[in-house]
């Protein structure tokens, strides 16, 4: 791989990692619930759910492009998973005291959500297609590539779980915490009508 086509693959991964997507505004939305600690166990499970659909999709491209009604129909389950958990999330209480349980999402629903994830059954497709032989065509290019994009998707969405816990400490009031969540929650809900729509 040359140098140009290296920082044309850090050009596609960084924003794509970076911009709102269902795993990082998860991420702000439970770490504005629950602290950033309390949010790591669930970007674990993102990073081996998504590093996991990486390698299933480099292997797996060719199969994929050709049967478009088994993609469409992962891109509606991932819409309605998506959209659920942002109606949760809009409709929770804030969190008033830390006495006060709501509930944690962990390493199982990171992972599981992956699975689901429209945006990253696109990101990898677009990813594999498009940068996949510059790294050769065998299995060890692919999981290359994933290794690179897991390096970079990781910050990521640590980066969103501290943006959601510095957002909790200035929507501290139960009112404000309440417009926090459904802005978040709503947002959530939006990407899944993204996630669903034709692109």
């Amino acid at each position: 791989m040359n140098e140009a086509d290296f920082v044309a693959l850090l050009v596609f991964i960084v924003p794509m990692c970076f911009t709102p997507g269902p795993n990082n505004l998860l991420c702000a939305a439970h770490g504005s619930q629950h602290g950033f600690r309390a949010t790591i166990p669930m970007t674990l499970g993102m990073l081996v759910g998504w590093s996991s659909l990486g390698v299933a999709v480099g292997l797996g491209t060719v199969y994929i492009e050709e049967n478009q009604g088994i993609f469409q129909a992962l891109t509606w389950v991932g819409a309605a998973y998506i959209a659920y958990l942002g109606w949760n999330v809009a409709t929770s209480k804030p969190k008033l005291q830390e006495s006060e349980q709501t509930e944690r999402l962990g390493f199982k629903t990171g992972l599981i959500l992956q699975i689901v994830n429209g945006k990253a059954w696109i990101h990898f497709l677009v990813l594999m297609t498009s940068f996949g032989l510059l790294f050769g065509s065998g299995a060890s290019g692919k999981i290359l590539l994933v290794a690179i994009n897991a390096t970079i998707g990781y910050p990521a969405v640590l980066t969103w779980a501290a943006f959601g816990m510095g957002l909790s400490k200035i929507f501290s009031s139960p009112e404000k915490a309440r417009l926090l969540n459904g802005v978040l929650g709503i947002s959530l809900i939006l990407v899944a009508i993204w996630v669903a729509l034709p692109h």
